[in-house]
This record gives C-alpha cells, sequence and structure tokens, in this order.
C-alpha cells in the first residue's frame, strides 16, 4: 500500500522535474557512493588472495580465518565512530578522512612482510570501510528527495557490488597473467601484493571527488548554519529550500544537538525499539552467508570441486550477477516498496540456501577427502548459488542500507546508523572468522544449514517488524 504524503512532501518532490537538480543530487550521491565501491572492493580483494597469503605468512586454518576477518574488527570500530564523528565535524570531512584511510592500508596491505603487519594494515583499512558504510547512506539520504530516496540510496550498495566486482575481475586478470596468486607479477613482486593495489585507484578518486561536494544540508541545520544550509537545499531543491529548513529544523526541535544519548529512551537505560529494528536488519544481512561467497568463494568452490582458475572466474560471475540483481532492486524500490522486495528475497534465500545444503550434505568425497560433486551437481550449484546472491542482491544487499539511511529519524540518524553498522560488521566477523573453522569441522552442509535457519527467521522478522518508508519525507521518520 502506498503511503500517504504531506502536503510539503508533494511539494518538495515537483522541482524534481528540472533535470538540472536531478542531475546535480545524482553527482554528488555517487561521489559519495564512490566510498561504498572502496567498501566493496576492499571486502572483496582479500577473496582471490587467501591461499597465498596463508602460504606466505604459513598460517593455520584460524591464522587463515582472521587474515580475513581481522579488517572486519576495524569496520566494526570504524561504523561506530564514524557517525559521532560525523555529527559533530561533518559528513564531507570525515569522507576525505576516510579516503586517505583506504589508500593507506592498500599500500600497506600489499606491502606486508608479516601477517602482523598484514593484520594491521587490514585493520586500519576496515576503520575506513566501517566509516563508508555510515557515511555514504546517512550522506545520499540527507540530499535525496523523498520520490527519488530510494533509487539513489541505492547507489550505495551498486557501488558496494561494483567494487566487489572489480575486485574479483582485477584478481582475475592478475591471477591469470601470473598464473597464480602467489606467483612473481610485476617487478618480479607476487600477485597477491598487486591485487591490494590496485585499490589506490579508486582511493585517490574518491579523495578528489568528495572535495566537489557540499556538506549535508541537514547536518548544517544541525549546526545552525542555516544560510549554508538553504544554498544546499537551493541547489539540491530549488524553490523548496525555505519549507525545506523548516521541516528539519522541526524535526531537530530541542535544546541540544544530536548526540548518542538521544538513542536511549528519555529517563532509562533501553535503547529506543527502532535501534533494535535496525540491528537486527544489520545481523540477518550478514548471517544469511553472503559475504561467505564473496570472501572465501575462491576456496567454497575449490572445496566443491573446481580448480582455482574455475573458482576464479566463478567469483567473477557471481559478481556479475550481483549487479545486475542491484539494478533490479533499483527499479523497483520506489515503485513496489522496501518490505515487499525484503520478503521475497528472505523466501528466495531461504530456498536456494536449503537446496545448497542438500547438495553439499549428500555429496561423496574423493581420495583425499575433498567434497566431490558430480558433473551434473556442481552445475546445479553453481546456478542455485547463483540464484541465492540474485535473491540477496535484489534485496537484503541494497534495502537494508535504504532502510538504515530512512528508518532513524534526524536526531539520531548518526548515532543510530553507527550502531546498526557496527553490528553488521560483528555479525560479518562471526560469519568470516567461522567459515573456515566449519567447513574443516561440519562441512559446507553444516555451514550452509545455519545460513539456511538465518533466512528463514528473516522472513517472520521482515513481517513482524518491518514498515514501509516508501514515499515518506525524512522528517517524518519519527
Amino acid at each position: 500500500m502506498t503511503m500517504p504524503m504531506s502536503a510539503a512532501a508533494a511539494t518538495s518532490m515537483t522541482p524534481f522535474g528540472q533535470t538540472g537538480s536531478v542531475a546535480y543530487v545524482l553527482f554528488i550521491s555517487a561521489i559519495a557512493a564512490i566510498g561504498g565501491f572502496l567498501f566493496g572492493f576492499d571486502s572483496g580483494v582479500i577473496n582471490g588472495t587467501v591461499t597465498a597469503l596463508g602460504k606466505a605468512f604459513q598460517s593455520t586454518a584460524v591464522a587463515t580465518g582472521f587474515n580475513v576477518a581481522s579488517v572486519l574488527l576495524g569496520c566494526a570500530v570504524g561504523a561506530l565512530v564514524a557517525g559521532p564523528v560525523a555529527d559533530r565535524f561533518g559528513r564531507k570531512p570525515v569522507m576525505i578522512v576516510t579516503a586517505i584511510v583506504f589508500a593507506i592500508s592498500a599500500w600497506g596491505s600489499g606491502d606486508a612482510q608479516s601477517a602482523t603487519a598484514f593484520i594491521l594494515y587490514r585493520v586500519f583499512g576496515g576503520l575506513g570501510i566501517g566509516a563508508a558504510s555510515v557515511l555514504a547512506p546517512a550522506y545520499i539520504a540527507e540530499v535525496s528527495p523523498a520520490a527519488l530516496r530510494g533509487r539513489l540510496a541505492t547507489l550505495q550498495q551498486l557501488a558496494i557490488v561494483l567494487g566487489l566486482f572489480a575486485a574479483f575481475v582485477s584478481n582475475y586478470l592478475i591471477a591469470s597473467a601470473a598464473g597464480s596468486a602467489e606467483n612473481a607479477f610485476w617487478l618480479g613482486l607476487p600477485a597477491w601484493r598487486w591485487m591490494f593495489w590496485v585499490e589506490l585507484v579508486p582511493s585517490v578518486l574518491f579523495l578528489l571527488g568528495v572535495l566537489f561536494i557540499p556538506e549535508s544540508p541537514r547536518y548544517l541545520v544541525a549546526q545552525g548554519k542555516l544560510e549554508q544550509a538553504r544554498a544546499v537545499f537551493r541547489r539540491i531543491s530549488p524553490g523548496t529550500e525555505d519549507q525545506q529548513l523548516a521541516d528539519v529544523g522541526k524535526s531537530l526541535s530541542g535544546n541540544h544537538k544530536p548526540s548518542i544519548a538521544d538513542l536511549f529512551i528519555a529517563g532509562s537505560s533501553k535503547l529506543h525499539p527502532i535501534i533494535w529494528v535496525g540491528i537486527a536488519l544489520s545481523v540477518f544481512q550478514q548471517f544469511v552467508g553472503i559475504n561467505v561467497v564473496f570472501y572465501y568463494g575462491a576456496e567454497l568452490w575449490q572445496a566443491a570441486g573446481f580448480d582455482e582458475s574455475q573458482s576464479l572466474f566463478i567469483n567473477v560471475l557471481a559478481g556479475t550477477t550481483n549487479i545486475v540483481s542491484t539494478f533490479i532492486a533499483i527499479a523497483l524500490i520506489d515503485k513496489i516498496g522496501r518490505k515487499p522486495l525484503l520478503l521475497t528475497g528472505s523466501i528466495g534465500m531461504f530456498v536456494s540456501l536449503g537446496v545448497l545444503t542438500l547438495i553439499f550434505g549428500t555429496a561423496g568425497f574423493d581420495a583425499a577427502g575433498k567434497l566431490a560433486l558430480t558433473e551434473t551437481m556442481g552445475t546445479v550449484a553453481l546456478v542455485t548459488a547463483n540464484l541465492f546472491v540474485v535473491f540477496f542482491g535484489l534485496s537484503w544487499g541494497p534495502v537494508v542500507w535504504v532502510l538504515l539511511g530512512e528508518i532513524f529519524n534526524n536526531r539520531i540518524r548518526g548515532a543510530a546508523l553507527a550502531v546498526a553498522a557496527s553490528a553488521q560488521w560483528i555479525a560479518n566477523f562471526a560469519i568470516s572468522m567461522t567459515f573456515p573453522i566449519l567447513l574443516g569441522s561440519v562441512g559446507l552442509a553444516g555451514a550452509y544449514g545455519f545460513y539456511t535457519l538465518s533466512a528463514l527467521i528473516s522472513i517472520f522478522f521482515v513481517v513482524k517488524y518491518i514498515r514501509e518508508t516508501r514515499g515518506k519525507t525524512l522528517e517524518q521518520m519519527e
């Protein structure tokens, strides 16, 4: 059902028939979304390097899991800190710092001479990923009109999947040229080092791009910088700047600026219920196991009987599928709404994960104790895994980021997003860290059984706790 819209909201949407304002909002949203691209690239680049890192640093299965998952510890801290810091100093300055963090991490990860140095640089890079996971959706939500916000907010997820895809393609091309991620590439250095150094290019582009975007007008209003906010509103929504200022000012009414204390129910130590909804959205997005596909794809498919080259190519295929499904989400999210997409995705993921669990659970093993799928079952598993990516890509991938930018009101958005995103990274860490252990103990079937159960529970969560936000202004999110 379409949500009723106020006259003010309808009025604020009218100017977006003007090409100039739409193009400008798209431009500044796309710049902010480069942070999401780096988030995706930095998360996915590890995929093709896991085996090489294990050999280079002589890591055990647990240590290899930590090499992969260590970045997520930094992500949790970066997400938790970024919101309050951005509420104090602004979205734009923190995005500039984030771009610099990405560049330093990319160089250091590729240059690391020990597992300890590698982990330190990856954790440092995680600070940037975590910050980007908060800043991009918050900024895009705050500069977008209600009628376009869903599609613009999905730029974050599109950028993430494009970053993942770019990392997969880059890894595949470098490994193919070198013969393996372990072999020497340019300047006689191992190919896996160059896989990390490629990230320097988008890091610099992000830094340069942020210099050309304005500060969030809603942040400016919160800081009492009304004329600067008016100037930004005039550019993104010409003719409605006075109404916009009045609506935002009203939503921020109170005797103090936004702070962490606003997350709690007045006079108690309990979080507002909407914060728990945001945390649950974040946790379910990770507990369905999507990042096992993206972080451990090469190892997963090798465990299923494919060789290294085939596994890396399958990663590229999964990345392509993710991009296509995200475009589908962009086309649908402002037409049919957020909740129907989430529900469709949960049901589709439950079915596809259940099929994968059945396939992996009934497969035999070769002489080396490795999972051995028949050619037919290997094909079915590959198709089903990509269906899982499709259902995730058109639902929980983009929609969670859209909702996290929408469901919190102006006073708590920065801090609430920080808490929810931090919970997401902690859940991501738990899933990523435990996968190698589960693979060695209960196998692929056991791991995928857990992800299937999580997808099932998410269906009931969506039905009971998610409210539709399509067509509502941010000032109506009370």
